[in-house]
């Protein structure tokens, strides 16, 4: 015990202060040259948000045979509804020709094609993107829309293809690091501010999160030396979890140390309690949020696995500084900090308010804990209707948006007069020995096109065949058309065949994430539920915990579901959706329950387990509200950015996390606490403290001997 005083006293020590602030300044110093590497670190190749043993993934690793680089079809589409004029032919055909010198692009540019009624045209244009990714296809669509400027008025064009798709897609996320970290960093200082009343507190937890934030992007840099993958998803995500989670703990440390501030008279002895008494449910927290990203490692989905380990660093480097830097910081500046509510030395004043708002809360509660907690119960019941029209299948190229940016107009237009699938083809990868039979198996097959069948290259004693879809590539029409077609390629003898492309690929990543949700899921929940139990030293109210949470978890996506469907008109979601928002929701939800049954564990040992729960819920109840806040805020800003499965999650999360905040901890939990009395605590010793005890004579007697260095 004494050495865990030590340790807690070591980074707001008279002395020990300013070197963990000097150790903090020289880390920084090393650390933002590397952080502002991670950017460019990133790969957002295709392939590396795949399931890696996916037959779609296979054929784009093997297309690499067939090209040095990665080719991606661009769609120039055409139209003019009264019919195209010669003069847009010859319009058409120049542009062709500067298509071919048009920047990434480097194999042969098709001829034009022309719809029976000669009111379209469409040119299929193949980029090549290298290292750049993204951003190498966003020029090369740039120079394409350049050369249209010159266009006869009247003539419509637009970019389209999976070229154009994804040039939206990167335009929609560029920036995205600084539109983020702005964001979240406005709405973090807002919500502080109206915590604290304070012009100057709400500085420290911010500095101590843009520092976390910074030495966490380094670390995760240095991590992609050894091979991990961190694409645009991860380090969005990193950004928004450090400033959630990290000014979560904040909050609740900068609570305990002003309670204490009134028991000691001296700082560092108040700041040494205060992580002594608030340190284990901190630590739990972040275990309970690290341990549980870690668990996305298990997945298929590349995305997802390489998303476990940054956001495990990320957690792991928040609660580092915020528990040395902060408290470094706070008792440095001293009381004052506090202005204009400084904390007086009172060592016998009650430090929870007893007549605020959660302290009342928990008396109406008390009341008649059994019928709060069931009524509450089935209304969050009720709130989980809204699953049963989850569409979790994945969200169209039309709907990912929420805008509707030009390469959505263009694919709307060309399904008007061509097949649809022509700018997002099948792509076969087999033997060449058994070339003639794939593509006449391949011609036969229902759903695809006979005419848009063509071989497209060869190496390797392996063969590339093409086909065209008469179907949109993300329709369902065109999933079915895939398995067909992969039935009966599978089927030619000493084929060898392997099917991708567009349609293909979406199909195996809803299977992988089928498989995501089945084993991550358990998986999670396991590990919440050990880590509570090594924190309560219990096994009742862990799983008391974890079962209001998966029920704040399903609510929250039901109301979702309904919201997107009849308000915000979003079509379906993204089949990664309901995993991401579970991990966030209850590896994150859960810290609030930590919050407050970790204090309620320690006041039950003075005053049996009933009253344990009123003083735990007034004591923490403030600073839980204001980091439910803080966090769902964080999240809301994901709802910024103009693609529709980033705004659901952002939506879910915050919308969840505010349940969590405000009904399931302060109301359920703490009805569930009252009901089932000192028995949430079976097996342990506290289980046989009798409710009635007052506080014991010298409850507080460990106070003396905090070690201050």
């Amino acid at each position: 015990m004494n050495r865990i005083k030590a340790l807690a006293a070591l980074p707001c020590g008279r002395r020990s202060k300013w070197v963990v602030l000097a150790l903090w300044l020289v880390l920084l110093v090393a650390a933002a040259p590397l952080s502002a590497k991670l950017t460019d670190a990133q790969n957002n190749e295709v392939s590396s948000w795949l399931p890696a043993e996916a037959e779609s993934t296979k054929v784009i690793n093997e297309q690499k045979d067939f090209r040095p680089d990665t080719t991606v079809p661009a769609v120039v589409v055409y139209e003019r509804t009264s019919g195209l004029t010669p003069d847009d032919t010859k319009a058409i055909a120049d542009d062709r020709a500067k298509f071919g010198t048009a920047k990434g692009v480097t194999n042969k540019v098709e001829d034009a094609r022309f719809d029976p009624q000669n009111k379209a045209a469409q040119v299929l244009v193949p980029i090549t993107i290298k290292a750049g990714g993204w951003n190498d296809l966003g020029d090369a669509v740039d120079a394409l829309e350049e050369s249209l400027k010159d266009n006869p008025d009247g003539l419509k064009s637009y970019v389209t293809g999976p070229a154009g798709l994804g040039a939206d897609q990167a335009a929609a996320f560029e920036g995205i690091d600084g539109t983020l970290l702005y964001a979240t960093l406005g709405v973090v200082v807002l919500i502080l501010l109206f915590t604290y009343r304070s012009p100057v507190l709400w500085l420290l937890p911010v500095i101590s999160a843009v520092a976390a934030l910074f030495t966490a992007q380094a670390v995760v840099y240095v991590f992609t030396k050894a091979g991990l993958v961190v694409n645009g998803q991860s380090a969005a995500i990193l950004t928004v979890l450090i400033f959630g989670a990290g000014t979560d703990y904040a909050l609740l440390l900068i609570a305990r140390y002003r309670e204490e501030l009134h028991r000691y008279e001296d700082r560092h002895e108040a700041m040494a309690a205060a992580l002594f008494r608030a340190g284990p449910a901190i630590v739990a927290s972040a275990a309970t949020v690290g341990v549980g990203m870690l668990c996305l490692m298990a997945a298929e989905m590349q995305s997802t696995k390489g998303l476990g380990p940054v956001c495990a660093l990320g957690v792991v480097v928040g609660l580092i500084a915020m528990t040395t830097l902060l408290p470094a910081l706070l008792v440095i500046v001293g009381r004052w900090v506090f202005w204009p509510v400084r904390p007086a030395y009172e060592p016998d004043a009650i430090t929870h308010d007893e007549n605020g708002i959660w302290a009342k809360v928990g008396r109406q509660i008390a009341r008649g804990p059994r019928l709060v907690w069931i009524v509450t119960a089935v209304i969050l019941g009720v709130m989980t209707i809204g699953l049963t029209n989850l569409n979790g299948d994945g969200i169209a190229n039309k709907d990912s948006f929420t805008d509707k940016p030009q390469s959505i107009t263009g694919q709307e237009i060309s399904e008007r007069y061509f097949p649809a699938g022509s700018g997002d083809p099948i792509v076969v990868i087999g033997r060449e020995s058994a070339a003639t039979a794939l593509m006449q198996t391949l011609q036969t097959t229902p759903g695809i096109a006979p005419e848009g069948v063509r071989r497209t290259g060869a190496a390797n004693g392996r063969v590339q065949i093409e086909g065209v879809m008469s179907a949109s590539p993300d329709s369902a029409a065109a999933k079915d058309t895939v398995k067909r077609v992969r039935t009966a390629l599978h089927a030619v003898p000493d084929g060898a065949a392997k099917v991708g492309g567009g349609t293909a690929t979406q199909m195996d990543v809803a299977k992988a994430s089928e498989h995501d949700d089945k084993v991550i899921i358990p998986l999670i929940l396991l590990v919440v539920l050990i880590v509570l139990g090594l924190l309560l030293r219990a096994v009742i109210a862990p799983l008391v915990l974890i079962a209001t949470v998966v029920l704040s978890f399903a609510a929250a996506l039901g109301i979702s579901v309904f919201t997107f469907e009849h308000l915000l008109g979003f079509e379906g979601t993204d089949v990664g959706f309901p995993l991401f928002v579970f991990v966030f929701l209850v590896a994150l939800g859960i810290d609030y329950n930590v919050f407050l049954m970790s204090r309620v564990h320690e006041e039950s040992k003075k005053h049996g387990t009933r009253r344990g729960v009123l003083i735990g819920l007034s004591a923490t109840g403030g600073v839980i509200t204001s980091a439910g806040l803080v966090l769902a805020a964080t999240f809301a800003v994901l709802g910024t950015l103009p693609i529709v499965a980033f705004a659901e999650m952002g939506f879910t999360v915050a919308l969840g996390v505010l349940l969590d905040t405000f009904i399931v901890r302060s109301v359920l939990v703490t009805a569930l606490g009252l009901d089932i009395g000192r028995k949430i605590w079976w097996p342990s010793k506290l289980a046989q403290h009798p409710d009635e005890d007052e506080p014991k004579a010298g409850g507080d007697g460990d106070r003396e001997g905090v070690l201050v260095g």
